[in-house]
């Protein structure tokens, strides 16, 4: 028998004892001592019983007139304590999930406890659990709810209850909790309850300056202290604990914003663990490879000149940043194990120890870095800004005095900080010189002004190599035009480069004549040459943006929801921009196959991107929603067609008055054909005597098993036959014989009538009425429980209809059909028959409703349009000019001003 909702799912015995508790406990008219003894009493039974089993239990009481106030007050209460018990924040979930209407079909018996293995997973089941869980109770403070639930949601960040859950979790406290102004900001308690055990483990300096010690390893207790040991802060089991939750969070979670928020604080120590240099492979997997997610996370959304600089800045960092009031370091031990002590031997040192080997191996990793996650436009800002701070103190003459006229809090960077930025520098030309000239305008312009610098005062030679270079690469690169170049600042780089020729510099002369040949013939052979024209600068910037946004979506698991998310991000500026990069085929494809996933929040992107897409392209969008929603192969679940229903309907309602002609067409008679389909669907048939026969196997072996549970004896006649109706209901949507499903049926007639209301016109009046007659027909022969939500579908189909003819009226606008006489007095004895006769107390009402606004609107139709029932008033005669409203006017018909006396 299959199991039944959360009323069937609680036993009596349970409610029971629970209601029998509850009323020695909290009834009024018992005497204190009934009551203290009561309460204790109840206190013990709820603290016996399994969150799983109280759940359902009391999720059944506490519906409205089941019990009296002053007993369904305390249930209420204890449910929503219940997430504080042990394992009750997962009983809580899985609760919900298992009771969602999104899950309808997918059951679990209750008799099988917690489920071992996750959950199974909605969006919309999500939502509601998430908002149970960061809903603090009136009788708590949020501080004391947030720390009580933190233990078990970490527990299932972990992956203890498996990687569904474990994403669950995580969305949970994303979007619930820090995703709330009141409880994720800095300080508040979700923050302090989530993100700040994380992020200090990770930079000790962090920790609340009241306790410092909180959560340090005491080394204090023995009898003498050794000042010569290093001191442990954070132990490398913790470190490794907070780096995966951290991960996790991030990467489970699709606001780019709260990847922001959640990294800047150990950006400094994400980068100095991803940039360990020859890790062993145990350090690898649980410290350097969770580091480089989220460090490669975080650069391929925020990547530009600003996010790069602290990295530079603390190219060499071990742990503790500059200007931090206790040092602290990174310390690699034992068999690969990371921890972070404080340095307080007579050997440790202060400061930044230059190693040559580490400069050279931590610059190569940032630019690998950089290269791999950033774009090309932003490599080349990266380099840009390095390049100006780096040329800032070289382009200075060493006899030339300057007043440094910076603000106070701008210091100068350090020799070793110039040392830093030249050595990135240099590995940038060296890795990646093509994407260095994407700016060709302010490179070439960084260029100039060097020359004209060192026209004024001669410069270092090893600061004009670099800027020779940086020309070379400008000249050579593939879609370089001399005509490119401002007519003033190619006459500053020709004669600076016959000046550099000219000039005793064996460093730079002989590179400035080569250059100046190449930048003369190269000009003399584009001028011989008749070659269409290149591709514009919008056109090239557009191609790498689409470049970028592909890679981002179709990364596949390397690429998290962040990273998915900021890539489709990409895509709507392009489709906003009617970019003509865009392969808009291969666009709907990529969005169909994201919307295939299982990550809901992704879902709704896509979604959103879809309707865009559809504004500019309606037809190529709608036909790849149109296949998918049909699926004429077989090949999606119900759950998948029904995620591309909804984007279809978001995307007709997107059209409006522009969903007409042959897309409205098209889209119409596929939904009418899903509606009224009762063809034969062989793989569906297949996989239903398939899932028969395994379903016969299962109950004859139950009828056969002696051993029977006593709470199951106990379940009541009424609540077997409700839960035999449920288990038919359910059954029957799935549908016999290899018919369609009967909740895309009902689905494809709950578009078409949104579909009706968004432009009944442009559906015409063919389509329009065979809508109505497949509704009737629907009502009058498909009687069966298990269609019962077809039935109502079908009846607001109608009224959707009636509701477009009333809308269409107000407004004036003529569609050249309607709805005759002969026809509303038939759809009008139908629904009466059905509100009459109908075995759904809802389809009944529904019918009722509907033929109430038929009524209303044949009155309505009779009635004559208000304009026209104006009284009769004084209009123009031939020959005789009436003024009707008495305002003065004067010889050009303008209205006078007026004297009035007012008292």
């Amino acid at each position: 028998m299959a199991s039944s909702s959360s009323s069937s799912a609680a036993h009596p015995k349970i409610l029971e004892e629970i209601v029998e508790a509850g009323k020695k406990a909290f009834d009024p008219k018992n005497d204190t001592s009934t009551q203290a003894s009561g309460l204790q009493a109840y206190g013990k039974l709820i603290e016996r019983t399994p969150v799983w089993k109280l759940l359902p239990a009391l999720n059944t009481l506490i519906k409205p007139s089941v019990l009296p106030q002053w007993l369904r007050d305390p249930l209420v209460q204890t449910l929503t304590l219940l997430p504080l018990r042990p394992t009750g924040v997962r009983g809580t979930m899985e609760f919900v999930f298992s009771v969602h209407p999104s899950n309808v079909g997918i059951t679990q018996d209750a008799k099988a406890g917690p489920q071992k293995q996750g959950a199974s997973i909605t969006h919309e089941g999500v939502a509601v659990a998430t908002k149970l869980l960061s809903s603090v109770p009136a009788s708590m403070t949020a501080e004391a709810w947030f720390e009580g639930i933190s233990g078990q949601l970490f527990e299932l960040i972990d992956g203890t209850a498996g990687p569904e859950l474990a994403k669950t979790a995580s969305q949970i406290v994303g979007y619930g909790v820090l995703g709330n102004k009141q409880y994720g900001a800095p300080g508040s308690p979700g923050w302090n309850a989530f993100v700040q055990p994380l992020v200090q483990d990770i930079n000790p300096t962090l920790r609340s300056m009241g306790s410092p010690d909180s959560t340090a390893i005491k080394q204090e207790n023995e009898e003498i202290v050794d000042l010569s040991r290093d001191r442990v802060l954070v132990t490398s089991q913790s470190l490794k604990t907070s780096l995966q939750r951290l991960m996790t969070l991030v990467m489970s979670n699709s606001s780019p914003g709260l990847c922001r928020r959640l990294l800047r604080l150990v950006l400094v120590q994400i980068w100095v663990l991803a940039s360990w240099q020859n890790p062993p492979p145990s350090t690898e997997e649980n410290f350097v490879k969770p580091a480089r997610a989220l460090l490669q996370a975080y650069l391929r959304i925020f990547g530009n000149s600003e996010s790069v600089s602290p990295f530079v800045r603390n190219l060499l960092c071990r742990g503790a940043t500059e200007g931090s009031k206790e040092p602290w370091e990174y310390r690699l031990k034992g068999k690969g194990d990371i921890e972070i002590i404080e340095p307080r031997g007579l050997d440790s040192t202060s400061g930044i120890e230059l190693n040559w080997n580490e400069l050279e191996g931590k610059a190569a990793k940032l630019v690998e870095f950089i290269t791999t996650s950033c774009s090309v436009t932003e490599v080349s800002s990266i380099f840009l800004s390095l390049l100006k701070r780096w040329i800032k103190p070289a382009d200075k003459p060493n006899d030339e005095i300057k007043i440094d006229l910076r603000p106070q809090d701008e210091k100068a960077d350090s020799p070793l900080q110039n040392l830093f930025q030249v050595t990135i520098l240099q590995k940038l030309m060296d890795k990646a010189p093509e994407k260095l000239v994407s700016q060709f305008d302010q490179l070439l312009e960084l260029v100039c002004e060097v020359l004209t610098a060192d026209t004024q005062s001669r410069l270092a030679d090893d600061l004009l190599a670099v800027v020779l270079s940086l020309l070379n690469l400008v000249i050579t690169a593939p879609t370089f035009q001399k005509s490119h170049i401002k007519p003033e600042e190619l006459k500053i780089v020709e004669n600076s480069l016959e000046r550099l020729s000219n000039q005793d510099r064996p460093q730079l002369s002989p590179t400035a004549r080569n250059l100046a040949l190449l930048l003369k013939y190269r000009d003399e052979m584009e001028q011989d040459d008749v070659s269409a024209s290149g591709p514009s600068t919008r056109q090239i910037e557009d191609q790498r943006t689409y470049k970028l946004a592909m890679e981002y979506v179709t990364g596949g698991d390397d690429n998290p929801a962040p990273i998915v998310s900021e890539g489709l991000n990409l895509l709507s500026g392009l489709i906003l921009k009617d970019s003509p990069i865009l392969d808009i085929p291969a666009v709907a494809v990529l969005l169909s196959t994201l919307l295939e996933n299982n990550d809901d929040y992704i879902n709704l992107r896509v979604i959103k991107v879809y309707t865009q897409l559809a504004n500019k392209h309606p037809k190529s969008a709608v036909q790849e929603l149109l296949d998918h929603y049909l699926d004429p192969q077989e090949k999606s679940t119900t759950d998948i067609r029904l995620r591309f229903g909804e984007a279809l309907l978001q995307v007709i309602q997107r059209l409006g008055e522009t969903f007409t002609g042959d897309v409205a067409r098209q889209v119409s008679e596929t939904l009418l054909s899903i509606a009224g389909r009762r063809g034969y669907r062989a793989k569906t048939m297949a996989k239903q005597a398939r899932d028969e026969k395994l379903r016969k196997l299962k109950k004859k072996k139950e009828d056969e098993d002696d051993d029977m549970d006593l709470d199951e004896e106990e379940v009541t006649e009424e609540e077997r036959a409700t839960n035999d109706i449920l288990a038919q209901i359910l059954q029957g949507w799935e549908s016999k014989r290899g018919a369609e499903d009967v909740r895309i049926r009902t689905s494809a007639l709950s578009i078409f009538g949104a579909a009706i209301e968004t432009n009944i016109g442009g559906i015409g009046p063919t389509l329009i009425s065979g809508s109505v007659d497949l509704c009737i027909n629907i009502l009058a022969m498909e009687r069966e429980m298990e269609t019962a939500i077809l039935r109502r579908a079908a009846i607001l189909n109608v009224l959707s209809f009636v509701r477009a003819l009333d809308a269409a009226k107000e407004s004036g606008r003529k569609l050249g059909f309607g709805l005759t006489d002969e026809s509303r007095e038939d759809i009008v004895r139908t629904l009466q028959y059905v509100a009459q006769t109908d075995n759904d107390g809802l389809v009944q009402q529904h019918a009722k409703d509907v033929v109430e606004s038929l009524e209303n609107w044949q009155m309505a139709s009779i009635l004559p349009p208000q304009e026209s029932t104006s009284s009769p008033g004084l209009t123009q005669l031939a020959g005789l000019y009436v003024n009707p409203s008495g305002t003065l006017v004067d010889a050009a018909g303008k209205p006078r001003p007026r004297i009035e006396e007012v008292e």
